[in-house]
């Protein structure tokens, strides 16, 4: 089957207007128009440049909405792909309570379960696919004792699924820089091999020298081009000392709008004048914070970060690994649990974990903003829902996902024939 050179989705109403029926033409990858439709009617409001009949012969796909609700694609700005179990038998957890236990516990067990697996992490980006994530940042494990086997093997994953879904990889020094000789060498190699992000976690907790890691990831960083997005557990006064440490190296280096914290949990509880100055610091810097909203691990608040301008994201973490039992790769759900975890209950307030599920990660990807308009990228999920704060609460099943322009999934089920296309 050839692809389409343009998508007609006819009858669908944006969360944005959710009471106007539109038709969403899109070409080349994006939102070219938006148009009221009849909904009843067999004829488009919005006439295209190419005939009604033309999906005939491959030129053009037209789409029937039937009234459902289209919400941005999402994007999981942070997830561990390379971990995943997903595909296997279940795997009782056997990690002790600490940072370090699960380390520890996953180093030792990831060879006895074949891990990273290509045939897991496509499995679980499949999921993550059909259930409308169509842009993926992933923190792939860079170590001395398996080298840049990860990274080879998302890479072998994402080819699979070349036009499916945009993957990001990270490559993350899971343990350590400073504490784990060799592994600056191999974070640097990784960046050639493809990965667009260096990774940092907790200079003081992990490396027990905050200076000399943030100093060479940062050099690193700006000696190749990368991005940058730390893991930031550590807690209370240093937590954040090390978070202004990051902010002003940002600025130094010129990486604004490049670094992210992910799981921040000393900024996400931090409060009164603190909060206000390390939110104004964060904003200026182009600094993004990122949660999964996991276990009872602090979340960023939505409404006073967005109020302030900070970029806030969302991602799911690990899904089902040696780190924890849980997980479905569902954007939708995360963000409910981002918005029940922050106390959200009004439907405005719901649409900030849309927002941090889709442009908030978009962002933090270097992406465009997920907007649902002329210019917008043509990245959408089809769901029946009246609202984007009921889709967020009720969690239906996605009916369609669009990706470039291309419908990619279809009632949970990734769309093959696309796939024969780009292999």
């Amino acid at each position: 089957m050839a692809t389409a050179s343009s998508l007609l989705l006819h009858d669908v109403r944006l969360w944005t207007e959710p009471d106007t029926p539109v038709d969403v033409i899109c070409e080349s990858g994006r939102i070219t128009a938006v148009a009221p439709c009849d909904p009843a009617g067999h004829r488009f409001a919005y006439q295209p440049p190419f005939a009604q009949e033309s999906d005939h012969d491959g030129q053009t796909r037209i789409e029937n909405g039937r009234g459902l609700l289209a919400l941005p694609a999402f994007v999981d700005a942070h997830a561990h792909v390379d971990k995943t179990l997903w595909g296997t038998p279940w795997v009782p957890h056997s990690a002790g309570p600490l940072l370090t236990d699960r380390i520890a516990n996953e180093r030792a067990r990831r060879t006895e379960f074949g891990l990273p697996s290509t045939d897991n992490a496509e499995s679980l980006i499949r999921q993550m696919i059909s259930a409308g994530t169509t842009a993926l940042r992933t923190h792939t494990d860079v170590d001395p004792g398996i080298g840049l086997a990860g990274i080879e093997v998302v890479a072998a994953a994402a080819e699979r699924l070349t036009g499916l879904i945009d993957i990001q990889q990270v490559a993350f020094p899971q343990g350590g820089v400073i504490r784990s000789p060799g592994t600056l060498d191999l974070l640097a190699a990784a960046v050639q091999a493809g990965a667009a992000v260096i990774g940092g976690i907790d200079p003081a907790g992990v490396d027990n020298d905050p200076i000399a890691q943030l100093d060479a990831l940062f050099g690193l960083a700006a000696e190749h081009g990368a991005a940058l997005d730390f893991h930031l557990h550590d807690e209370g006064t240093l937590g954040l000392w090390e978070t202004y440490r990051i902010i002003e190296r940002t600025v130094v280096f010129g990486l604004q709008g490049r670094v992210a914290i992910s799981h921040a949990d000393a900024a996400s509880a931090a409060a009164g004048p603190d909060r206000d100055q390390l939110a104004d610091a964060l904003a200026e810097a182009g600094v993004a914070l990122v949660t999964a909203a996991v276990y009872d691990v602090a979340v960023p608040s939505l409404p006073y970060f967005a109020e302030r301008g900070v970029t806030v994201a969302c991602g799911n973490d690990g899904i089902r690994d040696l780190w924890g039992p849980y997980g479905t790769g569902d954007m939708l759900e995360r963000a409910m649990h981002v918005a029940y975890r922050n106390g959200l209950r009004r439907d405005d307030e719901i649409e900030l974990a849309i927002e941090a599920a889709t442009t908030g990660g978009a962002r933090v990807l270097g992406l465009p903003d997920r907007r649902l308009e002329v210019g917008g990228p043509a990245d959408l999920v089809l769901v029946d829902a009246l609202t984007a704060a009921h889709a967020v609460a009720a969690r239906p099943s996605r009916e369609l996902v669009v990706h470039a322009g291309s419908v990619v999934a279809r009632s949970g089920a990734v769309q093959t024939e696309l796939e024969s296309v780009h292999r």
